[in-house]
């Protein structure tokens, strides 16, 4: 939202930019939300097969977490299976927020981590640059809440 500190290079628009402005957090929420979800379908149930990983199964994605040194594997699989999809969709609704953005944040964050140790920089390297961006963004909401278009907003719980 604009404060009055905000300077508008054009300020008639600052009505309009008040009006968009929830609307884009809705927007941003859905997009850090779902976005996780098919990721989590991948990696746990193998859906979306044949695009590019090769980790189908809960049991598939301890293994691997076990090997990346995430011990117990299959403790650190199941957060991270319930991590992307009830924490996306529950990010996505704005219901439980700021709890659910805990999780989400702590996992985009270490996936910022292992892709900038094992793959450098860029996105189309596989590198940090893509989840560290959703990192931020999904950081947004761990400050800011679910918005005016939110579950919590509805319910009275925000937190």
């Amino acid at each position: 939202m604009l404060d009055d500190a905000t300077r508008l290079l054009l300020p008639a628009l600052g009505p309009f930019y008040q009006m968009l402005a929830p609307f884009s957090e809705l927007l941003l929420r859905l997009a850090v939300g779902l976005a996780l979800l098919p990721h989590g379908l991948r990696s746990s149930f193998g859906f979306f097969r044949n695009t590019g990983v090769p980790i189908r199964s809960i049991a598939m994605l301890a293994a691997d977490l076990t090997r990346r040194g995430y011990r117990p594997g299959l403790f650190w699989a199941i957060g991270v299976t319930l991590t992307n999809i009830l924490g996306g969709l529950m990010l996505a609704a704005g219901l439980l927020t700021r709890p659910v953005a805990v999780p989400v944040v702590i996992l985009l964050a270490l996936s910022a981590f292992e892709h900038a140790r094992r793959d450098g920089y860029f996105w189309n390297t596989q590198g940090f640059e893509y989840p560290a961006l959703w990192t931020v963004a999904a950081a947004y909401f761990l400050v800011h809440g679910g918005g005016v278009y939110s579950l919590d907003h509805l319910l009275g719980w925000e937190l």
